[in-house]
């Protein structure tokens, strides 16, 4: 197993990706973005030459159901 070293300096400082990361925490996705990303992922981990069509997993994603536990 390849050995790694343990971070000993803390990273740079980088404020441009800090105002990126602070705007995505206030924006909000919409319910077709997020199955649209549902979709996608189905579609791009489907294994190759598995016969998973975009449609398919169109399909199994209109199926999925996300429920509020809290």
């Amino acid at each position: 197993m390849a050995h790694r070293k343990i971070a000993a300096h803390k990273s740079p400082e980088r404020p441009e990706l800090q105002r990126l990361l602070d705007k995505a925490k206030e924006s909000e996705i919409t319910e077709e973005q997020l199955q649209q990303q549902r979709i996608s992922f189905i579609y791009g981990n489907a294994p190759e030459g598995s016969g998973i069509t975009k449609e398919i997993a169109e399909r199994a994603a209109s199926r999925i159901r996300v429920t509020d536990e809290s």
